[in-house]
């Protein structure tokens, strides 16, 4: 670490690539992204004050990282309202888990609704399944002669989890703000779906810091942390020891590699020259790799992986 507060983590044994910035404790050193503007500071007080005009909480998660793509401090927050959690991107995610965390989330009193909002897949079903899990209290509505009374759900999620995609399908992209109720100000939206369901839209909102840096990572492969702060030879590196682990017939069918106990750096050389990215001097060209490695995997063209499990949750760690 240099007099900066920045981490050089070896990605080969070349050269040593910075993943990134770091702050200091005394002696002690730990690896954090930070990453908390004012906005979010606004977007929880708000959260909190529009609570009490809430019915329901949506919350819109990547299904390829559902522990790190959900906000901690959010369970404070909500409290007991009624939730629905949204398993968004699930076409990107392995089946497999998605059916494992949904009936994770499930043991927990949580809706779940798998969508892939990008391609409006799953997200007819919103409106439906909102209206189920208050389906008593909308009789509650009926029986004080409410008749007519919209369900209104908040939606809420961390930057880059697909939560405005999502908005726009069930709106049917044709997104309206309805007036004459609270929380109709600058900076809340509310979003007319149908006569019987509103929604407001909030503020992606992270936390002030990342505690455990493999949140940083897994956010990090699926772009939620912009590439531009992230060494992406790095990166790429700590993506290739997951692959060869969880998931090696990935690599031996994209780019025909058998990964055995190699680090990272050395399989994302041998892709690299796979593909024939190579520099002068024959040397492999591991930032391009790099960036066509993760690419491929944002775009699915990779497969269809999840990086967490529930078991890391009760461990107490994300890995």
């Amino acid at each position: 670490m240099d007099a900066s507060g920045v981490h050089f983590l070896s990605c080969s044994p070349a050269k040593e690539l910075i993943i990134i910035k770091t702050q200091t404790d005394n002696s002690d050193f730990q690896m954090n992204i930070q990453w908390y503007p004012g906005h979010m500071t606004k977007t929880r007080r708000m959260i909190t004050e529009q609570l009490k005009y809430i019915d329901l909480v949506a919350e819109i998660i990547d299904a390829r990282i559902p522990i790190s793509s959900r906000n901690p401090d959010l369970d404070a927050l909500l409290g007991e309202k009624p939730r629905l959690i949204v398993l968004n991107r699930a076409d990107q995610a392995d089946p497999e888990w998605n059916r494992v965390w949904t009936a994770w989330f499930q043991s927990k009193g949580w809706a779940v609704l798998e969508t892939n909002a990008k391609e409006g897949k799953g997200v007819n079903r919103f409106s439906g399944v909102v209206k189920e899990v208050l389906r008593n209290r909308i009789a509650q509505w009926k029986a004080k002669g409410q008749i007519g009374r919209p369900v209104r759900a908040m939606v809420v999620g961390i930057p880059n989890v697909g939560k405005s995609t999502f908005i726009n399908q069930v709106a049917k992209r044709k997104s309206a703000k309805a007036g004459d109720r609270p929380g109709v100000t600058r900076g809340k939206q509310w979003v007319t779906v149908d006569a019987g369901l509103e929604l407001l839209d909030t503020p992606g909102i992270l936390w002030p810091k990342f505690e455990d840096p493999v949140t940083g990572l897994h956010l990090a492969f699926t772009g939620a942390v912009k590439d531009e702060v992230m060494d992406m030879e790095t990166l790429a590196c700590h993506f290739m020891d997951f692959l060869k682990t969880h998931y090696p017939a990935a690599l031996e069918t994209r780019y025909r590699i058998q990964p055995g106990g190699e680090p990272g750096w050395s399989l994302l050389e041998q892709a690299a020259r796979r593909r024939g990215f190579l520099v002068s001097g024959g040397e492999a060209d591991t930032e391009r790799m790099a960036k066509v490695l993760l690419d491929e995997y944002r775009s699915g063209k990779l497969g269809h992986f999840t990086l967490e499990e529930p078991q890391s949750l009760e461990q107490g760690e994300v890995s």
